[in-house]
């Protein structure tokens, strides 16, 4: 065992695990969609680290503006306006669009600040104090975004903030047996009078927000079916409640667009985002409000403040990712290499049969691992747990989240890069069907 394991193990305590057995590999360098341990060994980052490492590693233009911001100014509180922390947000709200033409943003360090943030938002906008999230969620582990959560990581929080409730979101592959669809409309209309029914069980005119990942990453890639989204939204105007999209995950071009939620016709009112934000060089996240909103804390004081808001060396590398998606035309990349990602992942679950399902949008795509096709049992989550690390072994770098395995590859691989990392993991999952 290598000093800096030994030393990491003694000294630190890694995320979601209990730590005894833990063997951490010691990572030495990355390049583009490349990382490689101390012993050598290369890994394609086929989750592109946590779904953060949107252009990749060793990005010059990132390195740089971090660099320069370090040298010129490298924090101020956020008091004060900089030139980098004025630029960001412009940027943002101009990528967010018309819905959020007028609007602002209120910067945070990562992607559960941003819900936290949002949430308060959302109290003192209102003065509502319910919030709606779906079950199979997650927004993060803080108290607050962890109630949001609607899945087990969301446990060890409990019981915590008052006025937290879950509502079932689109997830037809899991839909009750006893449920069938005639089309996608059906399947959308289905979703929405549950949804109704539960905005009404607690109290229309108590709840504050509804959040809903755009497209559910973790829990599946869920992408919800044609209408659904704004169809939340009417109910949300319906009866007074904001619609706040998490797009931690999904935004800065992941599903191919500046936003998930340009692809979906609905117009949310809040958008937190984090992670493609700066791919990961420097912490950074925010709270893009409507106009609306932001019109209503011109005159009422807003309660929300933290000491690395607007960082400037996060704001600085915000503004140089952006120019990089841009430059690099990452959404054309995404739509060429996404087709590819879409057709190869529907290969590999016609082949194998440890595969329920593959779903997809852009490149962000998730595998649902079965014991049995036909009655949809899913593995266990140790051997989810195992498959990543026979993933890993071969160099194929991912997550697992229960019994889904992540393809969620950085934004500027190319697609012979793409269908060298997609035929270990075929290999891996011919080993899978034999079990």
């Amino acid at each position: 065992m290598s000093d800096i394991k030994a030393t990491s193990k003694k000294y630190n305590l890694h995320s979601w695990s209990a730590q005894k057995g833990l063997e951490p590999p010691v990572i030495t360098k990355a390049e583009g969609i490349f990382f490689w341990d101390e012993d050598g060994n290369k890994y394609y980052d086929m989750s592109a680290q946590l779904v953060n490492s949107n252009l990749g590693h060793g990005n010059k233009a990132l390195i740089k503006a971090i660099q320069d911001q370090a040298e010129k100014l490298p924090f101020i509180g956020p008091g004060y306006s900089v030139d980098v922390r004025s630029a960001a947000a412009k940027a943002i709200v101009e990528m967010a669009g018309p819905a959020f033409d007028g609007g602002k943003v209120f910067f945070t360090n990562a992607g559960a600040e941003s819900n936290e943030n949002a949430l308060k938002l959302a109290k003192q906008y209102t003065g509502r104090w319910k919030f709606l999230s779906m079950y199979n969620s997650y927004h993060g582990s803080t108290f607050g975004a962890s109630e949001l959560t609607g899945e087990p990581r969301r446990f060890a929080a409990e019981p915590g903030v008052p006025g937290f409730y879950h509502f079932d979101g689109p997830y037809p592959y899991r839909a009750p047996s006893q449920v069938t669809f005639k089309d996608e409309a059906d399947m959308t209309q289905y979703y929405l009078d549950r949804l109704d029914e539960r905005i009404r069980q607690e109290g229309e005119s108590l709840i504050a927000a509804i959040f809903v990942e755009t497209v559910v990453g973790s829990n599946g890639v869920l992408v919800p079916p044609k209408g659904y989204l704004a169809g939340v939204k009417k109910l949300c105007e319906k009866y007074g409640i904001l619609l706040v999209c998490d797009e931690v995950m999904a935004g800065f071009y992941r599903t191919g667009t500046k936003f998930a939620f340009h692809q979906f016709d609905v117009k949310p009112d809040m958008v937190t985002f984090a992670k493609g934000s700066t791919c990961g060089y420097v912490p950074l996240g925010g709270v893009i409000v409507k106009k609306e909103i932001a019109e209503h804390f011109e005159e009422n004081k807003m309660w929300n403040g933290l000491t690395y808001s607007a960082h400037p060396m996060g704001c600085a590398c915000c503004v140089a990712a952006i120019a990089e998606y841009e430059r690099l035309d990452i959404a054309g990349n995404v739509a060429k290499v996404g087709k590819v990602l879409a057709s190869e992942l529907d290969k590999l679950a016609e082949k194998h049969s440890c595969i329920g399902e593959a779903r997809y949008i852009g490149l962000f795509a998730q595998l649902e691992l079965v014991k049995d096709q036909a009655t949809r049992e899913p593995i266990s989550v140790p051997d989810a747990v195992k498959v990543v690390g026979m993933l890993k072994k071969k160099g194929f770098a991912t997550y697992n989240n229960l019994n889904g395995i992540m393809v969620a590859p950085p934004l500027t691989i190319t697609e012979s890069e793409l269908k060298e990392g997609l035929a270990i993991l075929d290999e891996v999952l011919s080993e899978v069907d034999a079990w």
